[in-house]
């Protein structure tokens, strides 16, 4: 438990939360790049390389796929921490859920870009 009474450090625990939260989405959109890169190879009528489709499809699920764990640990340190501050910490009317359900959110709009694209692949 946490005796300093001081809400900067609740703030800091948040900024280090949404810092995770903007990395998650980043691994997203990379892994969705990443994934859709071998149709943009197959739309130009280039000549791909044996299996260059599948390797793309794999490493961007894979992305998406971290992307989740991140987000999802994320929250879950976060709540640790909140768990261990003491109720003077928090402002008045403090919206505690808020932040780590928005973590959670990315982290199943990812599970659903990877159900989406894996669909579409087969």
């Amino acid at each position: 438990m946490s005796y300093l009474n001081d809400p900067r450090v609740l703030f800091a625990a948040e900024r280090t939360l949404l810092a995770w939260n903007r990395t998650g989405l980043a691994l997203i959109t990379l892994g969705f790049v990443i994934e859709r890169f071998g149709l943009f190879v197959r739309y130009l009528h280039l000549t791909p390389t044996p299996g260059q489709r599948e390797l793309s499809f794999l490493l961007g699920l894979s992305l998406i796929g971290l992307s989740i764990v991140v987000n999802l640990l994320s929250a879950w340190q976060y709540l640790r921490v909140l768990r261990d501050l003491s109720p003077e910490e928090f402002p008045p009317g403090y919206m505690r859920w808020l932040t780590a359900s928005l973590n959670m959110l990315v982290a199943v709009l990812g599970f659903g870009l990877m159900v989406y694209l894996w669909r579409g692949f087969f």
